[in-house]
């Protein structure tokens, strides 16, 4: 997982933003996988009615098996990142009990690896949704990527998701509440603590351009300065940190 990535993160994200279609985002999701050197990306959409949706790089015939033993309702990664705002190591989770144990044996014989990193993203009309990275290596190995590449991670589970509420008109948020990649971007990495212009710096723009962005993102939200819209954002999730 050392080796350089074959392509920049914001040129796969500048495809994100151009997909005009849900294939577009199962090949995106692979291009995501070549760049962090990892076994698997999947981003999983779970509606309040128990509809699933999803992208990524398991085998085919384990997201069929997933779906008809109806393992939703046993996936600690589902249930453990439900109640929470913040990413999860799988490490973190509750695999104790004997119907997770066989699930989970089960997911390494169709090719899991055998550490997990989720990101869940709330929307409107009670939209529940996971980005999430997947690889067999030890700990040690885990814990250095997912310290190198948190941010980069929460920044493209919030661009799968705002895309993939574009495909789908009837749960998308109403345009008042609608952020756009650049201004959850932004709202983002005001939030995990970053100064306006190390956020600059990061995103490669202007301090101006920058408070276009937030100035935008706050009269959407509604709020009246910079950390209210970040709360609100946060509470909405819109952002996760």
């Amino acid at each position: 997982m050392n080796a350089e990535p074959p392509r920049r993160l914001d040129t796969i994200l500048e495809e994100l933003e151009r997909a005009s279609e849900p294939s577009h985002l199962q090949v995106i999701s692979e291009h995501l996988r070549d760049l962090f050197r990892i076994d698997h990306l999947v981003y999983h959409w779970v509606s309040a009615a128990g509809d699933q949706y999803g992208c990524g790089t398991y085998d085919p015939a384990w997201v069929e098996r997933y779906l008809e033993k109806e393992y939703l309702r046993v996936d600690p990664v589902i249930k453990g990142c439900y109640q929470r705002f913040h990413p999860v190591d799988w490490k973190r989770l509750d695999w104790s009990g004997k119907h997770t144990q066989a699930f989970l044996k089960e997911a390494l014989e169709f090719g899991l690896g055998n550490q997990g990193y989720s990101v869940p993203l709330r929307g409107p009309n009670g939209q529940f949704a996971l980005f999430t990275v997947n690889h067999r290596c030890d700990d040690e190995t885990w814990d250095n990527f997912t310290e190198r590449h948190r941010r980069e991670l929460i920044l493209c589970a919030n661009y799968f998701n705002q895309k993939a509420l574009e495909f789908e008109p009837d749960r998308a948020p109403a345009p008042a509440r609608q952020l756009s990649p650049r201004e959850v971007e932004a709202l983002t990495l005001l939030a995990l603590g970053y100064g306006r212009a190390q956020v600059a710096d990061t995103m490669s723009i202007s301090e101006h351009t920058l408070r276009v962005y937030i100035e935008s993102a706050r009269f959407k939200l509604g709020a009246t300065n910079t950390v209210h819209a970040i709360a609100r954002a946060i509470s909405q999730g819109l952002i996760v940190i």
